[in-house]
């Protein structure tokens, strides 16, 4: 079966943009809900934008939650992008508390206006590379800059999954994260310019392995 990979469509994401990018890459790539065009691709993408609770709502009604976590226990390739890095961990705080997929052990929280002024961050930032050698992060310099759209973010309950790191005014958070065949930005990599697009070049290169 020829090679492809699932951008997962639960109804919020910026799916389009990820999908040009991979039409660019000359990757091919599957807008999809379907359980089997999920489970036969060579990777997924679990992008984001919006609410967690929304997001977490919608995955559930489309029984999509139930099949990430299958895929990620069969090893599955997963990238995480924004909202779909914070989904990812045990619970988010974003107006209430929501139980999240339970992936990644932590929580996402609120920034605190009075430690970064404006939110949500808007814009470009560094990431600092904890583990430079990790495949996501091959050949993209450290402190290389990202996109970012985000009023939350998320607190890992291990340093060990923490592989790039950002600071937002007073505040440092977990930019990249990573655990086995999981792994997540909480920048945008399609907006990023080239190291975004060596991110994703990484990401593909690990899927045909």
């Amino acid at each position: 079966m020829a090679f492809y990979l699932a951008i997962i469509d639960y109804g919020m994401g910026n799916l389009k943009s990820i999908y040009k990018l991979f039409r660019y890459l000359n990757i091919e790539s599957k807008i999809t809900s379907d359980p089997n065009v999920l489970r036969n691709a060579d990777g997924i993408i679990l992008p984001g934008v919006g609410a967690f609770g929304d997001a977490m709502k919608n995955l559930k009604n489309r029984k999509i939650d139930e099949i990430i976590k299958e895929l990620v226990k069969e090893n599955k390739p997963l990238l995480g992008i924004c909202l779909g890095l914070q989904l990812l961990f045990s619970k988010s705080f974003e107006m209430g508390e929501h139980e999240g997929l339970n992936i990644m052990e932590g929580i996402v929280i609120p920034f605190e206006k009075n430690k970064v002024g404006k939110i949500p961050q808007i814009g470009w930032n560094d990431v600092y590379l904890t583990n430079p050698n990790h495949f996501l992060v091959k050949n993209i310099p450290n402190n290389a800059y990202f996109y970012f759209v985000h009023g939350y973010f998320a607190v890992p309950k291990h340093d060990k999954m923490i592989l790039g790191k950002t600071v937002y005014g007073e505040t440092e958070f977990a930019s990249i994260i990573q655990k086995e065949n999981v792994v997540a930005t909480q920048f945008h990599p399609e907006k990023s310019s080239k190291y975004g697009i060596q991110l994703y070049k990484n990401f593909i290169e690990y899927c045909k392995k």
